[in-house]
């Protein structure tokens, strides 16, 4: 099968053109600039464009598949071409769906901590060298490529974004799996560029829940008020397995499960959010035939996915750890787990408001004490960036009303950023950045 990939430096994208080269496709793609490790991965397979930009010429009638990335626009040239030649045009999620729509498909979707789910489920069926496809959103330890695709295995576990599909398709991609098995995490608004209202933003999960396929089962966080009302409002029939919070304990800076078959377990991850977590990562491993020995057997191992309160090792020992968290809900996670964990001592805790949503002032007051709880709390805005967006300026006395704390730093220049961040004793103190950008180009290793 000959496919191209239109944008195909994407975190996602490139990931899947990968799967598709090693299951034996010919794979060509183009995209207008291409970062790292995508570039090199790409390369490393041979199918890194010899050239940046967008290359009508490239799209010829005997291609199968063109795959349309979210970065591209509507206008795109080879987008065009593809549409002239009448070419199959698929979204990402689509040609997932194509790939996995005679296996049993497990989707795990929710606002929140459905990557570090899918990281937890891959890691236990890994351990127990149970095979299955799979597409995850961060990089795991122990996988090469974080999309698989086959032709044998029966199951496949797709984390699911409720983000659009394509500059052609706005459905939200997880309404186009159809999944057999799903999980719902937690909905608190995101996306607000997308999805203006809250309640236009809980659509896409109603949505979500009526996709599930007849007979199928739903795992639901029972905690969280809006997933329970989505369930109990639910018309079509599946199976219902709620979960919760595990008991757990914090003893000696380490975090105890407490289970009925095993005992207390020790963990590598630490966090409530982590633990309920892993609780709906339990029940989605029951469904798919492990037992919850070998689940827990497993788990012990399991170090966290990629940017999920990742620990940054730093040249002079100090303890700081790096989390993706931008959204209110993620960050008030993180911050809990944070000051939890570390107890006794001094906390900093940095946030980097970057997308569109978090620098919207209606959407900012999500962010009502978010930042409470550690000693020092610090937030970072770049007003070049509220520029670029077009965005109306935002002053630091507003971000201090939202957030509802007078004691927030708040820096809107990297520079001035920096100077502070250099005056501070990383080895006095525990450190948490979070952010989906990089505080200004902040080396948080020195």
């Amino acid at each position: 099968m000959k496919t191209h990939f239109i944008a195909i430096g994407g975190s996602a994208m490139h990931n899947l053109a990968i799967a598709l080269k090693d299951k034996g496709y010919q794979v060509t793609g183009s995209d207008d600039a291409i970062f790292e490790p995508s570039k090199s991965r790409l390369e490393k397979k041979g199918i890194l464009p010899e050239k940046m930009g967008w290359f009508p010429e490239k799209i010829t009638p005997d291609i199968d598949a063109v795959i349309l990335g979210m970065h591209a626009h509507q206008d795109n040239p080879e987008l065009a071409k593809a549409k002239e030649l009448g070419l199959k045009i698929y979204s990402y999620p689509e040609f997932l769906y194509e790939q996995s729509k005679n296996k049993t498909r497990v989707v795990i979707a929710g606002s929140h901590g459905k990557t570090t789910i899918t990281s937890m489920i891959l890691h236990v069926l890994n351990f127990h060298q149970k095979d299955v496809d799979f597409m995850v959103g961060a990089q795991l330890e122990g996988f090469d490529c974080m999309v698989k695709l086959t032709q044998d295995n029966d199951f496949m576990v797709l984390e699911g974004d409720e983000y659009l599909s394509s500059p052609i398709d706005l459905r939200s991609k997880f309404l186009l799996y159809q999944p057999n098995i799903a999980l719902l995490s937690g909905i608190a608004w995101d996306h607000i560029n997308v999805f203006k209202t809250f309640d236009d933003y809980i659509e896409q999960f109603r949505k979500f829940v009526a996709s599930i396929t007849p007979g199928g089962v739903l795992v639901y966080n029972e905690e969280d008020e809006e997933v329970v009302k989505v369930v109990e409002n639910a018309e079509n029939y599946f199976r219902k397995m709620p979960y919760k919070t595990p008991e757990y304990e914090i003893s000696n800076g380490k975090v105890l499960l407490k289970t009925e078959i095993m005992g207390d377990i020790p963990l590598s991850v630490f966090g409530a959010h982590n633990l309920l977590n892993l609780e709906g990562a339990r029940h989605i491993c029951q469904t798919l035939g492990i037992m919850d020995e070998e689940f827990y057997e497993a788990i012990m191992s399991f170090k966290g996915a990629s940017k999920r309160l990742e620990k940054v090792e730093r040249n002079d020992g100090g303890i700081l750890y790096k989390d993706f968290a931008h959204a209110p809900s993620k960050v008030k996670a993180a911050v809990k787990a944070f000051c939890e964990q570390f107890k006794k001592e001094k906390k900093y805790a940095f946030l980097e408001l970057h997308t569109y949503s978090s620098l919207n002032p209606v959407f900012l007051e999500q962010y009502d004490h978010a930042m409470d709880g550690p000693d020092e709390a610090i937030v970072f805005y770049s007003e070049d960036a509220l520029k670029i967006k077009r965005m109306e300026a935002i002053s630091p006395d507003f971000i201090k009303e939202k957030f509802k704390n007078e004691k927030l730093k708040v820096f809107t220049n990297a520079d001035e950023l920096h100077a502070y961040w250099n005056t501070l004793d990383k080895t006095d103190g525990v450190f948490l950045m979070m952010s989906s950008g990089n505080f200004g180009g902040l080396d948080l290793s020195n």
